[in-house]
């Protein structure tokens, strides 16, 4: 009997076996990671294909990178090997399967955090790149309370599993400031990146009709859940997990938001004097004069 692959393992313990899961699961990858690949999933065919293990090579590479960005620590060549029943430790070998890393808190601030860097810890070129290091579980699963300012804010709505989504707004208290999709200011945000019209204001307005549909299935506890929205000029995309993190994306000059720098920061004290509390007052402001949806 031929051993099942670390793809179908991996995708067995994500509930994303059937072929209509697994195709909603790579758009909403691709959205992030390569909006070409959007709708480009397989076939039920050649997906049941990959399960199997029979194939003689590997998929296309626009497939290989949706993959390896599903499967965060994964490369493609390691997810068509069997899978073992007893993985090794490096899931980064493409010669060896391994278990996927069980999602971990996100560190927080320490002694050993250089005081001349302001409580920043890592700095990542793009939000792409940044999604690769920190895949959204380590930032959610273990958080207790989050609050978010920025355009359509997919890093928790598109690119968090839809389960774990509703487990976090269960036990979490959440604020989510949007970007107004009916204010000048998206307009003139979607103009300045070239898209075509409305492009960005579809993505923020369904990201709160998502959210608002999930605060109404809380029933009881859907003041745990709060939704703004806000018209001003966009300059950050902010993350903020139980007052210790913060996942700042600055917004530049023509560039698409996957595409511009991200900085990870920790509160360092008490005194205001790291970039965390810089950015924390500016979602404080943000979110006083944001509309309640």
């Amino acid at each position: 009997m031929q051993a099942e692959t670390a793809l179908k393992a991996l995708l067995r313990e994500r509930h994303l076996q059937e072929h209509r899961a697994f195709c909603r699961e790579y758009d909403k990858v691709a959205r992030v990671v390569d909006r070409e690949q959007v709708s480009g999933y397989p076939s039920k065919a050649t997906f049941y294909r990959w399960l199997s293990g029979s194939l003689t090579g590997l998929p296309h590479p626009g497939h290989c990178r949706i993959l390896e960005h599903m499967f965060p620590g994964w490369k493609a060549e390691a997810l068509f090997l069997p899978w073992p029943d007893e993985p090794p430790t490096d899931p980064t070998a493409a010669s060896v399967p391994a278990a996927a890393p069980a999602p971990q808190p996100v560190s927080s601030p320490t002694a050993t955090t250089p005081a001349e860097y302001a409580g920043v810890t890592a700095i990542y070129t793009s939000r792409t790149e940044f999604s690769h290091e920190i895949p959204t579980p380590k930032l959610f699963d273990n958080a207790s309370e989050v609050s978010a300012a920025g355009l359509s804010l997919n890093l928790i709505c598109q690119q968090y599993p839809d389960l774990k989504l509703r487990a976090l707004l269960r036990r979490a208290s959440v604020r989510l400031l949007f970007l107004d999709p009916d204010g000048e200011s998206i307009r003139r945000r979607n103009r300045e990146e070239g898209h075509e019209e409305g492009h960005l204001s579809a993505w923020s307005r369904g990201n709160i009709n998502i959210m608002s549909r999930l605060r109404d299935e809380l029933g009881g506890a859907a003041d745990k859940l709060e939704l703004r929205m806000y018209d001003e000029t966009i300059r950050f995309n902010l993350m903020f997990i139980d007052q210790k993190l913060c996942v700042m994306q600055t917004y530049l000059p023509a560039l698409r938001g996957l595409d511009s720098p991200t900085f990870v920061m920790e509160r360092t004290g008490s005194d205001s004097s790291d970039l965390y509390s810089v950015y924390d007052q500016i979602f404080a402001s943000l979110w006083e004069t944001g509309k309640t949806i």
